[in-house]
């Protein structure tokens, strides 16, 4: 079991609305702020949606995900940053990879990539395998490392075919997430079945959906794995929902039960030497190209 942890970092996602909370971060300044305390707290990675200024509804434009890296790296510049490339809303390749094109000290470490299509409660978010090949080349072209997610063991065994075609290469670092209604539950049988299925040399963080969300965390510190948290995934702080969960709550709340647990966080640092990422501090991405 590692003794240190990841500590993956959702502030935003792309459900949760003002009406819904009035503490999920949808401007750029509030959710360069709300990353910011964040990486005070102490985080290792944080994973970003971006929103229209104007509508609030979630965007891919490369534009304004420049401005939320940009005001991040000016007061954190290692901690290592993924941006959402999600196919919830946008389905066309040239939505989807468009905040990849962005380079230089704006350039993400890494882009989330949903390794099949799903169903959530009332939406689906569409991955056909075209779709999915295309971002893990376009990724590994450009030097950027997929963050994988998977929502059921089918989508281990597809990155598990995406190594074989050399469309992504170790070290690998998965969010494995449950409890969503089409896909695994949040119990014991089912996180480990998918745990056990990882490939070699695979970093994974547990996330769960809604009141699933501090079971998971807690299971997966206790069991040696890292942790995937914030408001896109529940926007409570208690399972009695009574509660509205501010991120800085969710994030010393983990800091608690992994101190108990005898964990410690993974720094930024350490994560980009682990994952084989460029040192930060103006460099980005993969430490070197693949051949």
């Amino acid at each position: 079991m590692s003794n240190e942890f990841i500590l993956n970092f959702t502030p935003t996602g792309m459900i949760p609305t003002k009406d819904m909370t009035p503490y999920v971060p949808i401007s750029v300044s509030e959710i360069v702020e709300d990353v910011l305390q964040a990486s005070e707290i102490g985080i290792t990675m944080v994973h970003l949606h971006a929103r229209d200024e104007t509508t609030g509804v979630p965007t891919y434009k490369k534009e304004i995900y420049a401005q939320i890296v940009e005001g991040i790296r000016k007061y954190a510049p290692q901690l290592v940053i993924c941006l959402s490339l999600s196919g919830r809303n946008f389905s066309e390749i040239e939505f989807r990879s468009d905040p990849l094109l962005l380079e230089g000290d704006l350039k993400p470490d890494m882009g989330s990539l949903t390794l099949s299509s799903l169903n959530f409660n009332k939406t689906a978010s569409v991955n056909s395998p075209d779709t999915v090949m295309a971002l893990a080349s376009i990724m590994k072209e450009k030097g950027i490392i997929p963050e994988l997610e998977a929502f059921d063991i089918g989508m281990i065994n597809y990155a598990k075919y995406l190594e074989k075609k050399k469309l992504i290469e170790p070290p690998y670092y998965f969010n494995l997430l449950f409890g969503n209604i089409a896909c695994s539950q949040a119990n014991l049988l089912h996180s480990g079945v998918m745990i056990n299925d990882l490939p070699q040399d695979s970093l994974w963080s547990l996330a769960g959906i809604g009141n699933e969300q501090l079971k998971m965390n807690s299971l997966s510190l206790a069991f040696g794995g890292g942790v995937r948290v914030g408001i896109e995934d529940n926007i409570w702080y208690d399972t009695k929902r009574t509660v509205l969960a501010k991120n800085s709550e969710l994030l010393k709340r983990i800091h608690l039960i992994a101190d108990a647990n005898e964990r410690t966080l993974m720094s930024p640092k350490d994560f980009r030497v682990k994952m084989n990422l460029a040192k930060g501090f103006g460099e980005y991405g993969r430490a070197f190209q693949s051949n």
